[in-house]
């Protein structure tokens, strides 16, 4: 069920894998979230500066930046940005890191599409404290 206020948010997808970058903008783009992609974490960096982003899901294992240190670069410029990593590779240490990094939560690959709607949903609704409506 898609909410009608989803359009107001902008939702950045970070992903060197073109297929689970699109299998992420197909499932959150069908519940009416607005899409921004970027191939590497060197992109998506730019793309913070440059448009307004409400939520980062960002790959953990990109090439030159992972998911993590992107998160850290994107930070200096929009400190109280929510993301949620996504990872192939779950381990206890990535989830340190990631509670370290004050990431809102991890999804493990391959990606089931209610956590992730669940998961975009209650972070978007943790930052911004309602989800926005009217227009």
């Amino acid at each position: 069920m898609a909410f009608a206020a989803n359009h107001h948010y902008s939702i950045l997808i970070a992903d060197d894998d073109t297929p689970a970058r699109e299998a992420l903008r197909d499932i959150v783009e069908q519940d009416g979230y607005r899409t921004i992609l970027a191939s590497s974490g060197v992109e998506a960096v730019d793309i913070i500066q440059e448009n307004e982003v409400h939520l980062a899901l960002l790959d953990m294992h990109m090439p030159n930046l992972t998911g993590l240190e992107t998160l850290h670069l994107v930070r200096q410029v929009h400190i109280m940005l929510p993301a949620i990593l996504v990872t192939g590779d779950p381990t206890e240490a990535v989830m340190r890191q990631a509670q370290q990094a004050s990431v809102y939560s991890v999804i493990p690959k391959p990606v089931n599409r209610g956590m992730v709607l669940y998961t975009v949903m209650k972070a978007l609704l943790r930052f911004y404290g309602q989800l926005k409506t009217g227009e």
